[in-house]
């Protein structure tokens, strides 16, 4: 079996905190299984995630357009198109857009729990396009 998703057809999630939007490709809701989180991400120029770290989960991201620095302990980096950063479980890592960011988004497994260092509970809100909230766990 294959599960085959145009992004277009997918619910949109718009961050509660302006200027970051997801579409995910692969979770549970779409392809009932918890093994993987998968999906495309936008950020706006300034947009920055919370500074976070995720129990039980390897996370990583692929820079598709764009630029932005990544924090972790340490210290800032510049990332841009072509780069690939892995954060292995639990390290602390904020993404920063300096201009437009666009970048695929890939964590296992899909069972962790998101712990905010530096942001509030609003950075874990998503809205739905189409309505209703999704809450990152």
């Amino acid at each position: 079996m294959a599960y085959i998703f145009h992004q277009d057809d997918l619910p949109k999630l718009v961050s509660a905190v302006p200027g970051r939007e997801r579409v995910f490709f692969a979770n549970k809701e779409l392809s009932d299984m918890d093994d993987m989180l998968a999906g495309i991400m936008r950020y706006k120029h300034d947009a920055a995630s919370p500074y976070h770290y995720h129990e039980n989960c390897e996370h990583f991201y692929f820079i598709i357009s764009g630029a932005g620095t990544v924090e972790t302990e340490d210290g800032e980096t510049p990332v841009t198109q072509g780069d690939l950063i892995f954060f292995p479980a639990e390290a602390r890592h904020r993404l920063s857009a300096t201009e437009p960011l666009f970048y695929f988004e890939f964590q296992a497994p899909n069972r962790f729990k998101t712990t905010i260092l530096d942001g509030t509970k609003d950075d874990l809100l998503w809205n739905r396009v189409e309505g209703g909230v999704w809450v990152q766990s």
